[in-house]
């Protein structure tokens, strides 16, 4: 967990130390000697990274990387440096990242240990928790109706982790299924070729709320974990992490993630003019007063 004026410091030192594309590193310098910042997004992560009827990058998390990537050029002293845009997956965003394709990935990606031994993570912008989405009609009303059943998961999510070890230590006799994205995920829910879907239950009332029949569907049973969401930025790279920091608290300090949240949960959206009508949480709350980039439930409560 980051403290704020050790993040301030940090990024103060960073940057006056390093005015020129020379004595930078990192994420930095290839920044200043390639002429832009490629962001990442998705295309379907309903509200945070997703691809409008315009077919135009749109959302929540992409909102606030765009506004990071902003206050990079600025700290750089380089606002000629263009932003570019890159699509990804959930199994391609760590990958892409780490061989620097993409400099920040921005979508509904949870902040964990385990992936923190491949790449660092922003102060969170979100707290979501992972859920079961069932239509009505199945008669599921919790973990324990999964025994037997075909459940969906995303492939490379921490969800899909999760269900798999529960279904293994509780042997559960579950046959669990990826689909490649979340559009596909949540087909296999709508045909019937899935008895449940497990993601994070923001994800699903995004995607319910934009199906053909929105009230066939609902979310069942307790969490099973918390899941905080950040940007992801490549490991090892302090100075690029003390400027996404820095953005970021500024953000939260100013009220200014408020606003963004504020048009992504509680107003019309793209491309149906949905509401989802979802207030901030009480730990999401927490995490705007008190930036932390921590992956640890107890960091939340």
């Amino acid at each position: 967990m980051l403290k704020v004026a050790a993040v301030v410091c940090l990024s103060t030192f960073a940057l006056n130390n390093s005015t020129e594309a020379q004595a930078l590193n990192g994420t930095l310098r290839k920044i200043v000697e390639t002429g832009e910042i490629v962001v990442s997004h998705r295309d379907a992560s309903i509200p945070f990274s997703y691809v409008d009827d315009k077919q135009r990058p749109v959302g929540y998390a992409l909102e606030i990387c765009l506004k990071v990537a902003e206050a990079a050029k600025r700290e750089l002293g380089k606002t000629d440096i263009q932003t570019k845009l890159s699509l990804v997956n959930s199994a391609t965003r760590i990958p892409l990242l780490l061989n620097g394709t993409v400099d920040m990935e921005c979508g509904s990606t949870t902040n964990t240990v385990e992936r923190q031994q491949q790449v660092a993570f922003s102060m969170t912008y979100f707290v979501t928790g992972n859920r079961i989405l069932a239509k009505k009609s199945s008669g599921i009303k919790g973990l324990s109706d999964l025994r037997g059943k075909t459940v969906a998961s995303n492939s490379g999510t921490t969800n899909l982790r999760q269900i798999t070890e529960i279904n293994t230590r509780q042997a559960m006799g579950m046959n669990v299924i990826a689909g490649k994205d979340l559009a596909e995920s949540f087909l296999l829910l709508e045909t019937d070729r899935a008895a449940a879907l497990v993601m994070d239950d923001i994800l699903l009332s995004s995607l319910s709320a934009n199906s053909r029949s929105p009230d066939d569907y609902q979310l069942v049973g307790e969490p099973l974990s918390i899941e905080p969401y950040a940007i992801m930025i490549r490991k090892d790279d302090p100075a690029f992490k003390a400027v996404v920091d820095k953005a970021m608290i500024d953000l939260m300090k100013s009220g200014e993630i408020e606003s963004i949240y504020k048009k992504w949960f509680l107003s019309a959206i793209p491309p149906r003019g949905i509401v989802l009508n979802l207030p901030p949480s009480e730990a999401l709350r927490k995490a705007w007063a008190a930036p932390t980039d921590a992956a640890e439930t107890e960091a939340y409560r």
